[in-house]
């Protein structure tokens, strides 16, 4: 069965190459609202969108209202559109494949289902593969993040370096629409060719530029106890935007790296980058962190990790905040 990738329609569209059906479904609901924004916004001009464009919701709708609408002929133009958003809301989807085996030429059909894949190997999934589009639409990994950041940024015509990318990558985590929202809001104030700075960063979307879980990996990593620290009182004086279970899993991920890292029998730089998902420009961070971490001392990190995550969530904790968790968890590290 062909999957499409969101690139693959994206031009097919861009280039008025249109299919009857489409299945948009997945994880990950940032490409799907890509792709269905783009339809609805392009396909039909805004006189023929007045009588050919429908968008219905899952929740609202059925598979019969469904078939019924995208059964209509178009009023003066070329196609009709019809667009089911939340479409994993929709009871007994199943049952549309028969209108998916033999969908009307006239209409693009768009299905919209969010937050989880139907079964590739079903009736409705091959006839959607058989008569026009199915995408997958997938979360990416959080080791990835800083690469698709990169690669977002610079499909914008602008400039990021490998610092400011993750502090991104470190803050927003991998929810995509999240992460554009913010960038956005730097591109708007930034002309283009320019370039993505942690001082536009912090300007912009309120990432501290000095304090910031990015530069707590670096602090812990060269065991800078004083800056180390100071991160820590400001994460605890601003919580909301530095979350302890954000801290946690990210000092997770960092020290996990480390752990791999020890355990490479190639250390050279684009081994080791290309091994434990990171830019080139941070291997010699990881290179000083490990060697100031050995395997028992990262084992017992973990272990730290886990016992103030669960101190976090009230376990044999009555009263320390999650600044003060934080400055007892960055001794432990360090010591």
């Amino acid at each position: 069965m062909k999957e499409y990738s969101w690139e693959d329609i994206y031009r097919d569209l861009r280039n008025k190459v249109y299919h009857p059906v489409y299945l948009l479904m997945g994880e990950e609901p940032f490409y799907i609202d890509v792709i269905s924004r783009y339809i609805e916004e392009n396909v039909l001009d805004e006189n023929e969108k007045e009588f050919n464009q429908t968008v219905m919701y899952g929740r609202e709708t059925d598979v019969p209202a469904i078939i019924s609408t995208a059964k209509r002929f178009p009023m003066m133009a070329n196609h009709q559109v019809v667009v089911i958003k939340e479409a994993q809301l929709v009871k007994e989807i199943e049952t549309l494949a028969g209108y998916i085996e033999k969908p009307l030429k006239s209409t693009i059909l768009v299905i919209c289902h969010k937050y989880k894949s139907l079964r590739k190997n079903s009736k409705l999934v091959k006839a959607f593969a058989e008569k026009g589009v199915v995408m997958d639409s997938k979360k990416v990994y959080d080791n990835k993040m800083p690469d698709w950041i990169q690669r977002y940024v610079s499909r914008h015509g602008y400039k990021i370096g490998p610092k400011a990318t993750q502090m991104l990558a470190d803050h927003l985590g991998n929810d995509l629409g999240k992460v554009v929202n913010e960038i956005q809001k730097v591109f708007i104030s930034l002309p283009k060719g320019k370039e993505i700075t942690p001082v536009l960063i912090e300007q912009n979307i309120g990432i501290s530029k000095d304090y910031n879980v990015f530069e707590l990996q670096d602090a812990l990593g060269t065991k800078n106890a004083f800056k180390a620290f100071q991160i820590a009182k400001y994460f605890g004086d601003n919580p909301r935007s530095n979350p302890f279970v954000v801290t946690v899993a990210v000092l997770h991920s960092f020290f996990l790296k480390l752990l791999l890292f020890h355990s490479l029998k190639d250390k050279s730089r684009t081994n080791v980058a290309a091994e434990l998902g990171v830019s080139p420009f941070l291997v010699s961070n990881y290179q000083k962190a490990a060697a100031q971490y050995n395997t028992a001392k990262l084992i017992s990190i973990f272990s730290d990790l886990r016992d103030y995550d669960l101190k976090f969530k009230g376990v044999e904790n009555l009263s320390a905040d999650q600044g003060e968790l934080l400055k007892e968890l960055i001794y432990k590290i360090l010591n």
